[in-house]
């Protein structure tokens, strides 16, 4: 991990760890806070499932929460050679995981198709080993497919994506068959509804908005 990530998530972080004894308290949503209403995977008949990596896990969840038809995300890691990782071991690069979200969704209102579509202007897709101010092959973006429909339908999004010239540089990308899922530790999960502050503070001095800005317009 570098210099970067450090300064600003793990600061973050380790703020919130020297308030442990608060912490569950401190991480729980407050009525300005509380999450949207959502609809519980378990009350939609066969959800879909697609999972995602786009850098931060708390910036892509939060990205993904916003589309039509997700019921629910999840942040995790995904690839590695280590069972059970922890943050740690994935954010320093030594397990091989890439952080990730498993998004479920209403295949009534959207599809893996759309998610797709939705996935692209909320990522850097021309920068290879890193996410904004993340930098290592645990923050590269990667699209995980499940079944030979979904890589089809992953690389031919993926492919026209490319063609349109919209983007000043190759899409690197990687499209990856999905592999063991492992929920992120429960402080990771729904960050920025949880930790508002704190989660903006890292994604405005990530520059995260501003460089989806540059390649996508400020109607990414």
């Amino acid at each position: 991990m570098t210099a970067i990530t450090s300064t600003w998530r793990r600061r973050l972080l380790a703020s919130s760890m020297l308030i442990l004894g608060g912490l569950l308290t401190a991480c729980e949503p407050t009525a300005a806070q509380a999450p949207q209403p959502q609809v519980s995977a378990t009350t939609v008949e066969n959800p879909g499932v697609a999972i995602f990596a786009g850098g931060c896990f708390w910036c892509t969840e939060s990205d993904f929460d916003k589309v039509p038809g997700v019921i629910e995300t999840t942040s995790g890691y995904i690839g590695g050679h280590v069972d059970n990782p922890t943050y740690e071991q994935v954010s320093a690069g030594s397990s091989g995981h890439i952080e990730a979200v498993r998004v479920r969704f209403d295949p009534s209102k959207t599809s893996y198709a759309k998610l797709l579509e939705a996935f692209w202007p909320t990522i850097d897709p021309v920068t290879a080993n890193a996410q904004f101010c993340d930098r290592g092959s645990q923050y590269r973006s990667a699209i995980f497919y499940s079944n030979a429909e979904e890589q089809q339908l992953a690389e031919a999004s993926k492919n026209a994506l490319e063609k349109s010239g919209r983007l000043p540089a190759p899409v690197v990308t990687e499209i990856l068959a999905a592999s063991t899922f492992y929920p992120a530790e429960d402080y990771h999960q729904d960050y920025y509804q949880r930790n508002p502050l704190r989660y903006n503070y890292y994604r405005n001095g990530c520059g995260r908005d501003q460089r989806l800005e540059q390649l996508w317009g400020k109607k990414h």
